[in-house]
């Protein structure tokens, strides 16, 4: 027998939400989804009306959704945003190149303006060139470090006020998982923000900061939006991946996990006399960094110089 959504009380219900278990109907679902990321907007103070936002689009799921719901949740509720797409093209022939046309279409789709910024025109390097020099034990370092510079260079490019990113529930819980697995508790201390970099010229937001990724994969199938699902060819040996594993049987017990992760990372403060880096201007290229030199800048010249293994511990 066909079970009735637990919302409408009329319509049979077409899933069950993994973020609470209660069995619903899409279109119930479709309206619970986007009113929790509205809730979560307004309750944060997110936007300003006006705002020029960049939201990072990569053609994945997470990106994809959130250029629909934010598009979406602008026109109902009148947020009064200039919303663009920011796509980062790291040099990885056989992905980013495939994964970028998905962009493109969600650019015509969606009737908002899209801006891709290269590895190669920034760095002047592409990640598959610096896989070649490093192998594949420490490139999702080099990755991750040049993309969040890139991503803020694309979007002061545009004069932004704003980057939103799609990271997810899911995705928060694992870094607060890394975080404490490796001891690093300045990250530990600000991973968890719904809004981080105020200090710097480029705040970023994470308006599915309390969202499960299940349910995200979930509202874009059912939606039939138009996304790119392969995996970075690069990725699969990444410590993230280890930290998602287990998180994922966590969820399994207890499917409270992954808020109750979030939630822990939120109260966790360190003592007055732990020492905390001091955040200041980098030399060179004038980006955010508690060091004399950016670790961009440290890397990239590691690079250069055909040491770039010797730049990671830096």
């Amino acid at each position: 027998m066909p079970k009735i959504c637990s919302y409408c009380q009329k319509q049979n219900a077409a899933l069950r939400r993994p973020k609470t278990g209660d069995f619903i109907c899409k279109e119930c679902f479709y309206h619970h989804f986007e009113e929790e990321i509205h809730q979560t907007i307004v309750s944060n103070n997110l936007f300003r009306r006006g705002d020029k936002v960049a939201i990072a689009a990569s053609g994945g799921k997470d990106s994809t959704v959130l250029a629909h719901v934010l598009t979406t949740l602008n026109r109902r509720y009148d947020y009064g945003l200039d919303l663009f797409l920011l796509s980062i093209d790291e040099g990885i022939k056989g992905y980013r190149d495939d994964s970028l046309e998905t962009v493109k279409r969600n650019q015509q789709q969606y009737e908002i303006p899209l801006k891709i910024v290269s590895y190669h025109e920034l760095y002047n390097w592409t990640m598959d060139q610096i896989v070649a020099q490093i192998g594949l034990k420490n490139n999702c370092t080099f990755c991750g470090v040049f993309r969040r510079q890139a991503l803020d260079r694309g979007a002061a490019l545009l004069k932004a006020d704003k980057i939103v990113t799609g990271h997810n529930a899911d995705d928060i819980a694992e870094t607060v998982l890394m975080n404490m697995l490796r001891g690093d508790v300045p990250r530990l201390q600000r991973c968890t923000a719904i809004m981080t970099g105020q200090e710097g010229t480029m705040p970023r937001c994470k308006p599915f900061k309390y969202t499960y990724e299940k349910e995200i994969v979930m509202y874009a199938y059912y939606k039939k939006l138009d996304y790119f699902s392969t995996e970075c060819i690069y990725s699969p040996n990444a410590y993230r991946g280890f930290a998602r594993e287990f998180l994922k049987d966590l969820e399994k017990i207890r499917p409270s996990s992954i808020i109750d992760v979030i939630h822990s990372g939120e109260q966790l403060q360190a003592r007055e006399d732990v020492k905390q880096p001091k955040i200041a201007s980098c030399t060179r290229c004038g980006y955010l960094s508690s060091q004399k030199l950016c670790k961009a800048c440290v890397l990239l010249e590691g690079l250069n110089k055909g040491v770039a293994k010797l730049a990671i511990g830096k």
